[in-house]
Parts: C-alpha cells; structure tokens; sequence
C-alpha cells in the first residue's frame, strides 16, 4: 500500500509538471499573434521548439509511471445516469409538480375523499391476472425471505386488496404515489417507467350513476383549472362492448383480446386494428367488419338513444343495461353543467380487465389544421370507470363492494406546463421565501441571526446570506434572481430608531417599519398565492 501511495504521489506530481509545461506553451501561443507583423526570431523559434520537445518527453514519462502504477481495482467506475424510463427533477420542475398536485389535492379535498397509503411492492398474486394483456409490464421482485413480491403496476389493485382486508364496505379516497410499468418509455411524451397517478375512488353501494357522474366533474374541473388546453372526456361501458362483440359474433374466449385490439383505435388506423384481429388473434373477417361499423361511431346522447332503439344491441340484456346507464349519466352530466364535454365513444376500451360498467377517458385535443374539421385528440391525461367486482376477488367469502374512480396522469401533465413554461420563458420560483434578512453595514450578523430567529418562530419564510458582511447590492440581486418579494434591512440607525427597513424587491419602495409591527406587515404584503400554472 506505501508503494501504491509513493507511486501515485509521483504520478501526480509528473501530471502537475505536464500540465505546466502545457500552459507555458498556451501562453507563449497567445502572445505570438502581436508579433507577426514584425516577424519571429530564430531565438523565439528554437525555444518553441524545445518546449514542445520537452513536453512530449515528459508526457511519456508521466505514462511510463501510469503503466507502473496499472489499473485500480478498488476503484470502481459508476455510469453517471438515471435507469431506463426515469428521471431526476430540478427544483423549478418540482415546483412545477408541487402547485399541479395542489390543483389536484384540493379538488380531491373539496369533494370530500379522505387519503391512504399502501405498500410500494404487493404479493405477487395480488397482482397477477388483473390486467389482462399488460400483465406483462408489471416488475417483478427477486424472492426476499420466502414471499413472491411484485412492485404495484397502478393504485386501483392496492386499493381493493386494502378494502378487502380490512372489511370497509363505504370510502370516498385519494392515493397518490408512484407506480411502475415495465413499458416502453417515451420520455418527452411523458411516459415512464416509473411515474405518479393520482387516483380518487368512491366505494360503496350507491344509486346508480351518482358516484360515476361525480368522477367525471372532478375530472373536467382538475383539467380546467390546470389550464392546459381544450380537452374531451370519452364514456363507454364494458357492458355495451361485451353486447357488441357477442351480438358480431365474437366467440367469448376472445372478448378480452379483442377489447385490447380495440382499445388501439386512438392510435392507430381502423384497419391496422383489423389486421391485428384478424390476422393475429384468429377472428373471421366479416366479424371485424361488424365490430368496426359499431366502433367508429361517437356522439352525445343522441347516440345513446340511437343504440337503444338498434335491433341487434337492443336485444342484449348487458349492452341494454349499459345504455339504460349512460342515457342516465348524461342527465347528471347535464345537470353539472359539464355535458359538452363528454363524447360517448365505442371504441373505448380500456384494457384493463377489472373495468365492469363505465369507463372514460379523458384527452387533450388540438386546433383543427383547417376551419371545419373536427380537433384532433393528441394523448389521454386522465382514465378511469367502474369496477364492481375486484373487491370481490380478494374477499374470502366473495363479497363485492361496487367501485368507480379515476386517475389523473400527472406525467403527461407535467410535461405539457413545463413545455408551456419553456415557451414562454416564464421564472418559475423554486423556493416560497417571503423575505431576506439584510443588512446596510458591516458588523451586524448577530443583529441578522436575532432577526431572522424571530421570523422563523413568527412562521415567517425567511433566509439571511451565510456571510458575516455581505454586500447589500448582493443581497438585493440574490432577492432579484430567487424571487424573494421583500428586504427586512437593518443599519445602525434603524436599530437606534426601533425600526426595520422594508423594501419591496419589485417597486423599490422602502418604508420604516417598527419592529413589533414587522410580522404582520411581512404577512399582509405577502398574502397573495404566486401562480405558475
């Protein structure tokens, strides 16, 4: 070990005296444009040479001495990324996630939901066979202690399963968490492996369509007051698509695998869902046809009552009760004043296999390219329905407890107000600071440190500069460049006056404020929220 030491030593010091050696030359190179134009001499010439001789010489010196030295085993060399499908968050992108949560929490608040938390990771067989075809994204654990265990793919199984177990038949909630998906990612589209869901859920047995109409206004007020652009709000129901298939002609071992066929119509082409129909999961031609003259159909009410009256899907008891529904949800819809913007859409799937009833989703749209065409939708932000039988899967004695809730996908969200912010090269504050702590002269960080103590136990946000003399320019730019509104400024002769200075960072203004009174003035001028989205 004392060899290896010497010898890094010398390998160090050769390194300083190859460093220098370089430096010389930069600075000899630097000097030689201004006498060009009265030449170089060959004096000037031979040392250029000679310093480039002696670099190279001691270059392989210093080499010679790496080679001696060879390779460091203890010292192990770190890729310096983040794993595949994650990302870390700067201050101003949490702040950006902070105030969209607010949004979100406060609308959960308002509707009266109370919040739970479970587990990161869940048994393995909690998991398995609750997602149908995306069973395969879930992240299985290594075996730890004799239990199989899987990291939790959404919040709505967790949810169940915690429902199930401790006999709660009645829950109006909030969960908020991240979960994680052995998907593909697409970062800039907001997709990730691991990401948050916000989810809300009222459990119990309730009249129909209350709880389903009270979901979807959550949704349409989180989406306004987030203020991220024009968006509408898909509705279906498992029960009509399941009277559809059959009364196609879907055999009902495929109802499922067909579902997630449809479920791609937002993305791809009508026909490229057919070909995988039928060419991939075995369905007959002239079935997928009939599926396909259904599923490109979507309309409001209207359409309900169109279906109602159809000769084949009125025949079906399930595709008869899930219209039945939805005609009911949009009078509720109507009456809270949010029915414009639902669209009653069959090609609505949603993979999921636990979904029972209705199901929505809910996407951003953009402006037509020309006037009349019909806006385009550019991703989902939110997604939910009703599922009445999960609960039931975990009970011992099968007992259900009927479910409807949603989830609002904040990645996407996130993405959409940062790229916003960007566009507009908006400040974002990082830091809720109300005030700086400052002072005009030198000497006076006890008067500072006494100040800023009765802030803070006042509950006012304050910071002070970790210098013992600061500048006040310093202090004033630092409050410019972080978004500090106000300046509490001490000098000599505020503390013989018994007042604090008190300027405002964007006015310039300053006033003498007594100290007793400081407090309340910080508060009063600071009540205002500052908003990013």
């Amino acid at each position: 070990m004392a060899e290896r030491a010497a010898l890094e030593e010398l390998v160090r010091l050769q390194g300083e005296r190859v460093r220098g050696l370089k430096q010389q030359k930069a600075s000899a190179e630097q000097v030689r444009p201004r006498r060009q134009g009265r030449g170089q001499s060959k004096a000037e010439e031979d040392r250029a040479g000679v310093v480039c001789t002696e670099i190279e010489e001691e270059v392989a010196k210093l080499l010679k001495l790496k080679a001696q030295l060879g390779p460091d085993e203890g010292k192990q060399k770190f890729v310096l990324k983040t794993p595949k499908g994650t990302r870390d968050y700067s201050p101003r992108q949490m702040a950006v996630r902070e105030k969209v949560f607010e949004v979100i929490i406060s609308c959960f608040k308002r509707h009266g939901a109370e919040v739970i938390d479970t587990p990161v990771f869940e048994l393995k067989e909690t998991l398995t066979g609750k997602y149908g075809e995306d069973s395969k994204l879930i992240y299985d654990l290594k075996d730890q202690g004799g239990e199989l265990l899987s990291l939790r793919y959404d919040l709505t199984v967790p949810f169940a399963r915690y429902l199930a177990m401790n006999k709660l038949t009645n829950i109006k909630r909030y969960h908020i968490a991240k979960v994680y998906r052995r998907d593909n990612p697409a970062m800039t589209r907001g997709r990730y492996r691991e990401f948050y869901q916000c989810d809300f859920d009222i459990a119990g047995q309730f009249d129909p369509m209350i709880p389903d109409a009270e979901c979807l206004k959550i949704m349409c007020e989180i989406l306004s007051s987030l203020q991220i652009g024009d968006f509408l709000v898909k509705v279906n129901d498992r029960r009509i698509l399941d009277g559809m298939f059959a009364i196609c002609g879907v055999p009902d071992s495929k109802f499922r695998t067909i579902c997630s066929s449809v479920d791609k119509l937002d993305k791809v082409s009508w026909e490229e869902v057919k070909n995988e129909m039928v060419g991939e999961k075995g369905l007959a031609p002239e079935v997928a046809d009939h599926i396909g003259d259904y599923v490109q159909q979507h309309g409001g009410v209207s359409l309900v009552k169109q279906l109602l009256q159809d000769p084949k899907l009125s025949q079906n008891k399930q595709a008869l009760e899930g219209l039945g529904d939805l005609k009911l949800l949009f009078e509720y819809l109507t009456l809270f004043g949010i029915a414009d913007k639902i669209s009653f859409d069959l090609s609505l799937a949603r993979g999921l296999d636990y979904y029972t009833g209705v199901i929505y989703e809910a996407v951003l749209l953009q402006s037509p390219a020309q006037a009349g065409e019909e806006p385009l939708g550019v991703g989902s932000v939110a997604a939910g329905g009703r599922y009445d039988g999960l609960v039931g899967m975990f009970d011992p004695k099968g007992r259900k407890v009927p479910c409807v809730g949603l989830s609002i996908g904040v990645e996407r969200i996130f993405s959409i107000v940062e790229q916003r912010l960007e566009a507009l090269e908006e400040k974002v504050r990082t830091t809720e600071t109300q005030v700086l702590v400052a002072s005009a002269q030198k000497k006076l960080l006890e008067e500072r440190l006494k100040l800023v103590s009765e802030l803070w136990d006042a509950g006012i946000k304050a910071e002070l500069l970790y210098k013992k003399n600061p500048k006040l320019l310093n202090q004033l730019q630092y409050c410019e460049e972080t978004g500090i509104p106000l300046v509490a400024i001490i000098g000599e002769q505020e503390l013989k006056d018994g007042v604090i200075k008190l300027r405002s960072v964007a006015s310039r203004e300053e006033v003498d404020i007594r100290r007793e009174d400081l407090v309340e003035e910080i508060k009063r001028r600071t009540n205002q929220p500052i908003c990013i989205c």
